[in-house]
């Protein structure tokens, strides 16, 4: 009997349709990652808020924050979830892993147990390499998955409710928190008034979590691109020696130049090296990735202007009456 072939047959043989599910699963991943930057930005921006409360000389610092754009907001969110889909796996791999090693080497450098400024500026400038270190372990973990593009809806839904539970908490602190204190009133602005001084430490364990995943998940998405082992030492050694002078260099850099001037030419300079990197042993595909990857770095830059001249003033830790 003559029957038509059935759809699924004929659907592998579309390369196009391939590559837009590729693109869709990228794009999810994205807004996935822009999500969590958001969470990380509305939280940072609660705990900024309470200390600009308890320090009457940060009363401008204060309205900065309390006056927020919803349509700008939406508008910072897309513009990241578009530059985190377009920077691709190998790029972001590479921002992981420079960041964590530029972490892990000022942290090091600290007092045990500071939670000053500088843990606080690290936090903040931590928000573009979070992004692409959730877009890598999605990445990962979701290779060869049979329902991927379902489970990154899923988890995208999940990542939705978490930035509008961030958001709506962080606009009750910014209008609220003062009134409800004064009258006892709130459970959340009492929380806070209770145990504020506790969140820059969940923050860091959670981002300590984040890139642990991120960085495994940055090591396997490399190393997926060599055939032979001398293939990879060709690739790593020349990535340590650069990322471990970019680290030197760029905290002698922000001890001279703290302030957001200093900040952009430390990404400059950060781009600039790995781009020399990447055409001695990347693709030349990769070169436009490090311009999305530019672009996401300013772009974050942008929108915490007044929190990175908060942490320039030497916040320190939280501390309420």
């Amino acid at each position: 009997m003559f029957s038509l072939p059935s759809l699924s047959s004929w659907l592998p043989s579309f390369p196009a349709l391939e590559w837009g599910s590729d693109l869709l699963d990228s794009l999810l991943q994205g807004f996935i990652g822009a999500c969590g930057i958001s969470v990380l930005n509305n939280l940072l921006k609660i705990y900024f808020f309470l200390v600009c409360v308890n320090t009457p000389k940060r009363r401008l610092e204060k309205e900065r924050l309390r006056a927020q754009w919803a349509s700008l907001e939406m508008v910072h969110l897309a513009g990241l979830a578009l530059i985190l889909t377009l920077v691709g796996t190998r790029v972001a791999s590479l921002v992981v892993l420079e960041f964590s090693l530029r972490a892990i080497s000022m942290v090091l450098s600290l007092d045990k147990g500071s939670l000053g400024s500088e843990k606080l500026q690290l936090y903040l400038l931590s928000q573009y390499s979070l992004g692409c270190g959730l877009t890598c372990g999605l990445s990962y973990l979701q290779e060869g998955a049979p329902h991927r593009t379902l489970n990154l809806l899923l988890s995208l839904g999940l990542a939705a409710l978490l930035h509008m539970g961030a958001r709506r908490c962080r606009l009750h602190v910014c209008h609220l928190y003062e009134l409800h204190t004064s009258q006892n009133y709130c459970g959340l602005c009492l929380g806070l008034l209770a145990s504020a001084h506790n969140l820059p430490r969940l923050l860091g364990r959670a981002l300590t979590v984040a890139f642990i995943v991120g960085d495994l998940a940055a090591v396997t998405l490399i190393n997926q691109d060599f055939l032979t082992t001398s293939e990879a030492v060709r690739f790593w050694t020349p990535l340590t020696i650069c990322y471990t002078l970019l680290v030197i260099y760029m905290q002698e850099e922000e001890r001279r130049n703290p302030g957001m001037q200093g900040q952009v030419q430390t990404v400059l300079v950060r781009m600039g090296g790995l781009s020399v990197l990447l055409l001695t042993v990347g693709r030349w595909l990769d070169l436009l990735g490090l311009f999305f990857s530019l672009l996401g770095e300013i772009w974050c830059l942008v929108g915490i202007r007044t929190l990175l001249d908060l942490c320039e003033v030497q916040v320190g830790n939280l501390t309420l009456t």
